[in-house]
């Protein structure tokens, strides 16, 4: 069974997508775990719905025919994405709401209006062509991927992780110390920015995979489990890029041996099994652990 699955082109590819999509979300949600933003990666999920449908209905409007590209879905997705994030900051600045309430405002709002537009698409009459699918995306459909998505989803990975790497000693100092990092010199405002985009685009890739609803475990699981075995920065990002890519690329191929097993909920599953192994056992921080020397 696993030689026919390995010969399988459609198998290679889902399993290809998503190790490179837990490995750059898992790394990139280092940093939204350890500065405590959370949140705004369930956000940019549900928000990217509206982005996702409203680039389709855009294209639908210009062209008079559907198109479900990811080159054209994602960019939308982005875009959506990253307005949330600077809207919420532009209301939590000029008024007394907190970021959190801003964050679920933000969410209701974007996630509802995507959910609203896309059962419109759906019972509009005459049918608009090629709306059937769209709303695989809410819990994703990983069988549907083709290899200029996985260009799609890799180019985009590469670029993330790239700019990660080249404002890597920045980003560790806003990390851990905003305001040092102004007094250094540094310009604060545009690093935000920077670290916002970077965690939108670990997000949106991993929409066709894991779908809008579950891709915040993708982001933020793999950092938490990395983060039980090491104190450091460094180690913690590349562990957690191994946690999310062998996590995504197992829970793939689980998916595909088994009968009606959905792939993104899959590869949650495993990837919420290993933060749960590693909250229990990892040396220092591990619940059992620690019981253990307290026992001693």
């Amino acid at each position: 069974m696993w030689h026919e699955l390995l010969s399988d082109y459609t198998f290679r590819l889902v399993v290809s997508g998503s190790a490179i999509i837990g490995a750059v979300s898992g790394s990139l949600g280092c940093f939204a775990y350890l500065r405590r933003q959370s949140l705004i990666g369930d956000v940019v999920s549900h928000a990217s719905l509206l982005g996702i449908v409203g680039a389709f209905w855009l294209a639908y409007l210009l062209t008079g025919e559907g198109n479900k590209s990811l080159w054209l879905l994602i960019p939308g997705a982005i875009f959506v994405g990253v307005a949330s994030l600077l809207l919420t900051r532009g209301i939590t600045n000029t008024t007394r709401i907190k970021e959190d309430a801003g964050l679920g405002l933000m969410l209701g709002i974007f996630f509802g209006t995507g959910l609203m537009l896309l059962r419109w698409m759906q019972r509009a009459t005459p049918p608009i062509p090629g709306r059937s699918g769209l709303e695989d995306y809410l819990f994703g459909m990983a069988a549907a991927m083709t290899m200029d998505d996985l260009w799609m989803i890799g180019g985009l990975g590469l670029l993330a992780m790239s700019l990660m790497l080249l404002f890597w000693s920045r980003l560790k100092v806003l990390t851990f110390d905003p305001q040092y990092a102004a007094g250094l010199g540094l310009s604060v405002r545009w690093l935000e920015l920077l670290m916002l985009c970077l965690m939108v685009i670990g997000i949106v890739i991993g929409l066709q995979i894991v779908g809008v609803v579950l891709m915040i475990a993708m982001l933020i699981a793999p950092a938490s489990a990395a983060r039980q075995w090491t104190r450091h920065l460094g180690p913690m990002v590349a562990l957690a890029a191994g946690i999310g890519g062998v996590s995504a690329a197992l829970g793939a191929s689980i998916s595909a041996a088994g009968e009606h097993l959905p792939t993104g909920p899959v590869i949650v599953v495993i990837v919420s099994l290993v933060f749960l192994f590693s909250i229990l056992v990892a040396p220092g921080r591990g619940l059992l652990v620690r019981g253990w020397r307290n026992v001693d």
